[in-house]
Order: structure tokens, then sequence, then C-alpha cells
């Protein structure tokens, strides 16, 4: 591993641990008030982030790991692809979420459950301000501004030098950005307008877009571990 992509690694470990941090404290926060308020929303969407946190995990111990194994001879082709095994259990989490999201919307779409919207907006907002300060911590740059003499025809190399880790820890942060802001949009419209429907109609949305990106995410990392051209 070249010097430059070993520092930008180091970079991407620190703020993914920062990210972690901050994760799990607003997580416990979530619980703890949703347990002294009796609130479902609160709890679910603390146990919610949990999985984003372990998500989150997956992607600094695989830093830690190819850190600690960094010449180790138990690695016949270095410990590169430590990080992109993770990124792709991590995109398989990353897929499953968004089934997971698409049927759910599917059932409420059948059978609409009451909301309680001003409980269920606040919520959002919780899960937006806390995803968007990771987006901030995080600065995702595409792999290519980091590279010296990343060009076209060198697209397969680059390819394979990409940060997918740090990219399938960026998703889940981003799907769970993504599914606060249309969350919030629907409840908004569901509260002001009586446009229940939207609810569901914006989570199916949603999900295949979440899918779009865990699929992207499988083929590339698929690709690497395979030593596919």
């Amino acid at each position: 591993m070249s010097e430059h992509v070993h520092s930008v690694s180091t970079e991407n470990e620190k703020r993914t641990l920062t990210v972690i941090i901050f994760t799990v404290i607003a997580m416990c926060a979530e619980i703890a008030y949703g347990y002294l308020t009796n609130s479902m929303a609160l709890l679910a969407d603390g146990y919610h982030m949990g999985t984003h946190a372990l998500a989150l995990g997956l992607t600094y111990a695989a830093y830690v790991l190819t850190r600690k194994f960094a010449g180790s001879d138990l690695f016949v082709n270095g410990t590169e692809k430590i990080g992109t095994l993770t990124a792709y259990t991590s995109s398989l989490f990353l897929g499953f979420t968004g089934i997971w999201i698409i049927i759910e919307a599917i059932m409420r779409f059948f059978s609409p459950l009451e909301i309680k919207f001003n409980e269920a907006i606040l919520v959002a907002v919780i899960g937006l301000v806390v995803n968007a300060v990771c987006i901030f911590i995080m600065e995702f740059r595409h792999n290519d501004e980091h590279r010296h003499g990343a060009e076209e025809h060198h697209e397969h190399l680059d390819a394979h030098n990409k940060d997918y880790n740090f990219m399938a820890a960026y998703y889940h942060i981003l799907a769970d950005a993504l599914t606060s802001i249309l969350a919030i949009g629907a409840l908004l419209a569901g509260k002001y307008f009586d446009i229940i429907c939207l609810d569901p109609l914006i989570g199916i949305l949603g999900g295949i877009l979440i899918l779009r990106w865990a699929f992207g995410l499988v083929k590339n990392t698929v690709k690497i571990l395979v030593d596919m051209r």
C-alpha cells in the first residue's frame, strides 16, 4: 500500500471512529428517553440506529485489522481485501435494510397504521440531525480526488484502489439520512394535507434507492474479492 493511500485510510479510520462514538451516544439517548417517555417511535429509531452502529463497527474493525496485520505473512496478497470483505458484508446489511423498508411500506400501504405525527416528526428530525453531523464528519469524497495519476484509462486500477470499506459506512449513514428526509416530507404531508398514502409510497422509493446503492457496492466488492477483470 502506498504512503498516500495509507494516509487516506488512516484518516478514514479516525473519522469512522468519531462517527461511531457520535452514533452510539445518540442511540443511547434515544433509547433512554424512549423508555422514560414510553415512546415506541424513539425506541424503534434508537434500536434502528444501533444497526448502523454495528455496520460502522465492522468498518472500523477492518481498518484496525488491516493496520495490525500489515506486512504479516498470514496474508499472501496483503491485507487490503479485509476492508473489501467488510464492505461486501456491510453492503449486504444495507440491501437487507432496503428490502425491509420496501416490505414494511407495502404492508402499511394496504394496512395503514395510526401515525402520531408530532412524535414521529420529532424522531425523524433528530435522526436527520445526527446523520447530517456524521456525514459532515466523514466528508466523503470519491477516491479519484485522493489518488495520484488516476486517469480514465486507469479505471480498472482505480476501482481496485477505492476504499469501499469507507464507502459502505458512508452509504449506511446516507441511507439513514435519506429515509429521515423522505419521512419528514411524508409526515408533514400527512399532518397538514391528510395525504396518508404518501408515507408508504415514499418508503418504497427510498428502499429502492438504498437497494441500488447496495447492489453497486456488492458488484464492485465481489469483483475485487474474486480478482475479476
